[in-house]
């Protein structure tokens, strides 16, 4: 089943001190474009969570934060007073205030308020890591929701492209006669004795540059490759990028070949329908 690079996941934690809120967003991209956001008190596990999150999301531009709200006593900053009272000492010399202004001025300034850096609880840790796992359910259960909706657009063209391709063949036949009626006259009009065996060797091989048969065999079979590929197990939205590629190929080969007005205005409603499968083929996994 197909999943979209489109998602988004979010899981909240809890602690007795503290509330972890981890979200998860991710976009299209061809390759796996990680950001991660995260406290300095646990960088040290920054690796860990890019590797977590890229074994999950695999491509994607994906947006990871997770923040910290304290909620207890337990604080790590502390203001550091001998710094602050020598701030306002300095500030006094230079303007005039009460003791209330100048100390939101000081409070403001560099070393003010210092943070002592904890080791990592790795019993709290395993616990963030669950709701990081968490958030990334979340986020693939977004992902392949989106697919099936994709999925279900994907199939609605194909039938399109499917049905335009048999009102091709169906009109082939009276393509060729017209190709063949446009060269008879052609002679005709010259008013020339021709042989007819030259006459009808050249004919031959005129019809043959204009054949399509191979063009419609293998555009079937490319659609039929497609929607295989669509329902097989894996999420592969370079592979289906590849066989639209080559959709495009054979419906771009017979346009040039066609040499029928009937028959381009299809090719450019086929055209026009694979587009719209190329675009969304950008958001697939």
């Amino acid at each position: 089943m197909i999943q979209s690079m489109t998602g988004y996941g979010k899981s909240v934690l809890q602690l007795p001190t503290k509330k972890i809120t981890i979200e998860l967003k991710s976009l299209n991209s061809k390759n796996l474009d990680l950001n991660v956001r995260i406290p300095s008190m646990y960088r040290a596990k920054e690796l860990d969570v890019r590797k977590t999150i890229a074994k999950h999301l695999v491509r994607g531009k994906i947006d990871f934060s997770l923040y910290v709200e304290v909620t207890g006593e337990d604080t790590s900053s502390k203001i550091n007073k001998t710094v602050v009272k020598e701030y306002i000492n300095q500030l006094k010399d230079v303007v005039d205030g009460d003791e209330t202004e100048l100390l939101k001025m000081a409070i403001r300034l560099p070393d003010a308020v210092t943070t002592e850096r904890d080791d990592i609880d790795e019993d709290e840790w395993k616990a963030i890591q669950n709701e990081i796992n968490t958030a990334l359910e979340h986020i693939k259960t977004y992902r392949k929701d989106e697919g099936q909706t994709l999925k279900q657009d994907f199939e609605n063209r194909v039938v399109t492209l499917r049905d335009l391709l048999n009102k091709v063949i169906e009109m082939d036949p009276d393509r060729i006669d017209g190709v063949r009626a446009r060269l008879e006259k052609g002679i005709a009009d010259i008013k020339e004795k021709v042989d007819e065996n030259r006459f009808e060797q050249e004919l031959v091989y005129y019809i043959e540059k204009f054949d399509i048969t191979e063009e419609k065999v293998r555009l079937d079979n490319h659609l039929n490759y497609f929607i295989s590929s669509l329902n097989s197990d894996d999420s592969n939205g370079k592979k289906l990028g590849f066989i639209s590629q080559e959709i495009g190929r054979e419906i771009n080969t017979i346009g040039s070949k066609s040499n029928y007005a009937p028959m381009q205005k299809l090719v450019v409603q086929m055209k026009d329908e694979l587009e719209k499968i190329k675009e969304q083929m950008l958001n697939v996994l």
